[in-house]
């Protein structure tokens, strides 16, 4: 992995904290001309340490007043089932985010409902439905401490 400079590294901070600022405003946050910033950040898309850029929105907003962890364990690995989970999962609009993990269980799924009831009488049977789905267990988030992660790189 090649080493990032300075200026890299106070770049990537300043867009995972506002990926809105002008690139005027990220030159001056990184000590370079305005120009040099641009091309920085292109090649910083370019080699994958930037991979897109998105707005936070409050689920709340949409009606969404319950997130969930869910962890899911599945009765078989096998390519054809592997698939088949895999693509329903990516159909559920739902799940915001579905991690394959180690050991027990084998995905950790982030899903919003509108209340327990959508939950447990929509969310949940979708789950249940889901191609070799062997074990489910939920756990509802009562609160958020951090939600915005930003990924300081090395020195």
């Amino acid at each position: 992995m090649p080493e990032l400079s300075h200026s890299d590294v106070k770049l990537l901070t300043a867009l995972q904290q506002d990926a809105r600022l002008t690139t005027a405003e990220l030159a001056e946050r990184a000590g370079l001309s305005t120009s040099a910033c641009w091309r920085r950040i292109r090649a910083l898309e370019d080699e994958g340490y930037i991979t897109g850029y998105h707005a936070r929105v409050n689920p709340q907003r949409f009606g969404y007043a319950v997130t969930a962890f869910v962890l899911i364990t599945v009765a078989s690995h096998q390519d054809e089932d592997a698939v088949a989970f895999e693509t329903a999962i990516r159909r559920m609009p739902e799940i915001t985010a579905c991690h394959a993990v180690s050991g027990t269980p084998d995905f950790i799924v982030q899903v919003v409902a509108e209340g327990l009831d959508s939950y447990a009488d929509g969310v949940l049977m979708k789950l249940r439905r889901l191609p070799g789905v062997r074990e489910i267990k939920t756990s509802f988030i009562l609160k958020e401490l951090k939600g915005t992660p930003v990924i300081t790189p090395p020195r």
